[in-house]
């Protein structure tokens, strides 16, 4: 391989990129906007280095975020400068690089080469342990919240004896005491958590100024990718490696800061200047990726946050078209829109599903998206989370309902037999699974033995018998969940299948059960997704609702696998940051949704502009159309007021989708509310629908009304729709009716 010129390093680089590339002394921040081309600039800054500056590859360091990153940032490099030279660069990520230098100087402050690295489940593991040890109970207080309040401390520099002069509240109080027993465990196994990997670094630094100057003067020119996404031990570290000489280079987007929930800093960007009083400031403004109107969008949103360094994306790529904001009615109708209009697109315009995808804020949002392309035979694939259906949470309440409807299912049984603990250990699992396979009879049918030889012998002595092999403390336990599942049976035949759900909910305490998890708000959320789910059902008599809900969702998460290869993708708006698509749809724009109620709730305006920066990385994934989609109301919700995000958008960027432009066509609104003294009476509906009328609805189609009576300042119509549309409970102010005159 040739080695490139200065000429030809530079070459197709626009006016900011190379100079960015060709500032190499000191430090240099390059604030990259989205699709501006950082990596490249990074890539090709470092070639510029070694063929250009004569800069030997051994004294190169560039750190980035995942492996992933680091790869994409090997493979340029080396194309550049060639694999001999490549592999003389330090690049991979903060992890990877400070366990290279422990391996090396580690014992310098006491840990041996031989260190071990746990993983999230033998960090967990060792939690427990640490709890156990304290004499807590994990079931009470949870390893994953005590967890993650450790490494958000470890993060932050704080060990153990730190982090307990600064405890606020009982929590904190019992984590500080885990804390140090945690760190004595780890110590004893000759261990490092993910965290300890950067603060050991720190550490060796601190305490030894040899090995510091070692690297330091080693590394004579340091990069750092994804600036904004640097906790406080990493930028320590940043600090630390470009100590003796000050050549450092970060990239960077403040605009694009959304992971302080893992302990990012959006700070040590915005005040870099101020520890590197000379820095040098490149801004790379021109995108690549998407059309002006895009980023014009993203830009009306992203402009009001105050924690922020402005700058104005531009493009040579076309105007494009407006962005269509479009409203549904509800969760499901807004997945069903999504759904047809990627349809349209598909086989109106040249897109094909992989150039599709749909974001959201939350998990449980992929629900009725799962379900509507399901139900249109739309190949999917969901991206950084597990299907609805197949979460955890989701799974247990599906076992429990699986079980009420069929007590003889052994699979459903012994999945929840103990969920929430009810004392009922692993041993007595076991035992309990031997002795029904021995009697040829399902567990369920064995606790009823159970059941009546306790009842028949209520004095018998303690301890296995010839008629069952649990002691009466254990007999008793396993009594109390039949006696759950056969009250859960009898209400299963007389009440609907929402009130079912929420006294299963209740009787288990299993909100308490998942709120103890570090992720339990994200968990409960999918347990109101999943009711929202059950209310569609409450319709049905209580004999026929249970069967017909657990069949449906069976041919759901039965379905064969579609061709992955051409597949829409479903993800999160947090995982989809670095990604792009010529298609994006952001579903949920809604207040309490994105922005998410919990930023609203916890009056502090940086978690709300982190939502606002949240957004607008979304919005400009987008190459070539972007989709702003919002549910008037949501099952579990109630009714949502539109995004604040949407009344930044200028008028003249957006329209309204075809669909929508459609109805408004077909049906104007039918009347208007008037002044009036009594609140709770309704204005008066110019056309009036009555039990027995026949409608018709642009989506759902015919439909006779049911009922039609006043709901708060509205009117709620019940209408039976033809199809597998059915039941549909529609606000007249909102719903587009046209009655059909007989």
């Amino acid at each position: 391989m040739s080695a490139p010129t200065k000429k030809s390093i530079l070459a197709n680089l626009n006016p900011r990129q190379r100079e960015a590339v060709e500032t190499t002394e000191g430090a240099l921040l390059i604030l990259a906007g989205p699709g501006s081309g950082k990596t490249r600039v990074i890539a090709h800054r470092i070639a510029y280095l070694v063929r250009e500056k004569r800069v030997h590859p051994r004294r190169i360091l560039a750190v980035t975020f995942t492996n992933k990153a680091a790869k994409e940032m090997r493979d340029r490099v080396h194309a550049l400068v060639g694999e001999e030279a490549g592999s003389d660069i330090t690049l991979g990520t903060f992890h990877g690089v400070c366990a290279r230098i422990l391996r090396v100087d580690g014992e310098a402050v006491g840990i041996e080469r031989s260190f071990t690295i746990y993983d999230s489940s033998d960090q967990i593991a060792a939690v427990k342990r640490a709890l156990a040890d304290m004499g807590l109970d994990s079931k009470r207080v949870a390893p994953r919240a005590v967890l993650s309040a450790i490494s958000r401390a470890k993060s932050e520099l704080q060990g153990p004896r730190q982090f307990a002069a600064l405890v606020a509240d009982y929590f904190q109080e019992v984590t500080s005491r885990v804390y140090l027993r945690y760190q004595e465990l780890l110590e004893e196994s000759n261990a490092l958590d993910f965290d300890d990997i950067l603060l050991k670094v720190v550490e060796l630094y601190q305490e030894r100024q040899d090995v510091l100057e070692k690297y330091a003067e080693r590394w004579g020119y340091v990069h750092i990718d994804e600036f904004q996404d640097t906790n406080i031990a990493q930028y320590i570290l940043a600090k630390q490696w470009a100590s003796a000489h000050g050549n450092i280079c970060v990239v960077g987007d403040p605009d694009q800061s959304i992971y302080a929930w893992r302990a990012a800093d959006i700070r040590n960007i915005l005040n870099f200047e101020n520890d590197f009083p000379d820095t040098k400031v490149v801004i790379l403004d021109q995108n690549y990726r998407s059309t002006q109107t895009i980023l014009d969008t993203a830009h009306s949103v992203i402009s009001l946050n105050k924690q922020r360094k402005e700058k104005n994306l531009w493009t040579e790529n076309a105007a494009g078209l407006p962005v269509v904001v479009h409203e549904a009615y509800d969760h499901e109708d807004e997945a069903t829109f999504v759904t047809e209009e990627i349809q349209r697109l598909v086989r109106e315009n040249d897109v094909a599903y992989r150039d599709v995808a749909v974001m959201y804020r939350t998990n449980a949002q992929s629900r009725p998206m799962e379900e509507a392309l399901v139900r249109r035979s739309v190949p999917y694939r969901l991206i950084g989370g597990t299907r609805f259906y197949e979460r955890r949470e989701v799974k247990d309440l599906l076992a429990y309902l699986r079980l009420i409807q069929n007590p003889f299912d052994a699979v459903a049984m012994m999945r929840v037999i103990n969920k929430p603990s009810r004392g009922i250990g692993d041993r007595t699992l076991a035992e309990l699974a031997r002795w029904s396979r021995e009697k040829k009879i399902p567990p369920y049918a064995a606790l009823q033995v159970v059941a009546e030889t306790e009842r028949d012998s209520p004095d018998a002595v303690d301890g296995p018998t010839s008629a069952h092999p649990f002691r009466k403390r254990t007999a008793g336990a396993l009594l109390l969940f039949l006696g759950l599942v056969n009250e859960l049976i009898e209400l299963s035949k007389t009440e609907t299948l929402s009130a079912l759900l929420d006294t299963l909910i209740d009787r288990t305490d299993y909100k308490p059960y998942i709120m103890a998890d570090e992720d339990g708000e994200d968990r409960w959320e999918n347990v109101q997704e999943l009711r929202a789910v059950v209310l569609q059902y409450d319709e049905l008599k209580s004999e026929h609702a249970l069967a017909s809900f657990l069949e449906d969702v069976a041919l759901i998460t039965d379905v064969d696998e579609m061709d992955a290869s051409d597949s829409v993708t479903l993800i999160t708006l947090h995982a989809a940051k670095g990604l792009e698509f010529p298609v994006v749809f952001i579903a949920g724009l809604e207040e309490g949704i994105l922005p998410h109620m919990r930023s609203l709730e916890s009056g502090n305006p940086e978690q709300l502009e982190e939502e606002r920066r949240l957004c607008y990385v979304g919005m400009t994934r987008a190459k070539q159309r972007l989709y702003l989609v919002r549910a008037f109301r949501r099952a579990f919700g109630g009714h949502n007021p539109p995004s604040r995000f949407l009344a930044d958008i200028p008028p003249d960027l957006v329209t309204q989708s075809e669909r929508a432009a459609q109805a408004e066509m077909l049906t104007p609104r039918r009347y208007r509310h008037v002044a009036r003294d009594d609140a709770e009476t309704p204005a008066v509906p110019a056309d009036s629908f009555a039990a027995g009328d026949r409608v018709r609805h642009p989506k759902f189609g015919e439909g006779i009304v049911v009922s039609s009576e006043p709901s708060g300042m509205d009117y709620q119509v019940v209408i039976a729709f033809q199809g597998e549309a059915g039941i549909k409970k529609l606000l007249l102010s909102f719903a587009p009716l046209e009655k059909i005159e007989a």
